[in-house]
């Protein structure tokens, strides 16, 4: 099992900066992105990872290699986004003027995921990750980490609402004894 689990969502990108949701829209990062994705190096120095896994979308890929571990990541489609299919590039307001009692983490998206469904997919990389002696450092997405940070600590899908993650942030999953635990949150 693996001993810690590191999370890094991605630096920013215009879409993040402005609040729209992006799944499947594979942005760049911005330069304040790229900048906060080197300054993650810094924070990582020392450290000794048994596996790096990372979402196979653009930004998530530019702020691992900036973070100094493109080279040795290993690329996995179940840390993709949640896919927000017909809200793909909208805020929350905006999605609320049609849908007023519109929650990402009860309802999903139409045309894209529902909350079992990323559940399932986030289930199968702790999985993986459970296979592992040692660290394991994740470079992913906002929603999808939050997922995992819920599903980590046994939780539903839903759970992971409470988790919030800006872009770029450090945070570390551990172990207190049997119960699963949030070490560190939003570094």
């Amino acid at each position: 099992m693996a001993q810690r689990v590191f999370i890094i969502r991605h630096g920013q990108t215009e879409w993040s900066l402005a609040g729209k949701h992006t799944s499947t829209t594979d942005l760049p990062l911005t330069d304040e992105g790229r900048a906060q994705a080197t300054a993650l190096s810094g924070k990582l120095d020392g450290c000794h990872f048994a596996l790096v896994l990372c979402s196979p979308l653009r930004r998530a890929r530019e702020t691992c290699a900036l973070a100094g571990f493109g080279d040795v990541a290993q690329v996995t489609a179940d840390l993709i986004e949640w896919n927000y299919g017909d809200y793909e590039g909208l805020t929350t307001p905006e999605i609320r003027e049609g849908n007023p009692g519109w929650w990402l983490w009860r309802d999903g998206c139409p045309g894209g995921e529902r909350p079992e469904q990323i559940g399932t997919r986030i289930d199968r990389v702790l999985e993986r990750i459970a296979e592992v002696e040692g660290d394991v450092l994740v470079f992913a997405h906002g929603h999808s980490l939050r997922v995992l940070t819920a599903r980590w600590l046994q939780f539903g899908v839903d759970a992971g609402a409470r988790f919030k993650l800006d872009a770029a942030a450090l945070s570390v999953l551990d172990h207190e004894r049997d119960t699963a635990v949030i070490e560190r949150w939003n570094l």
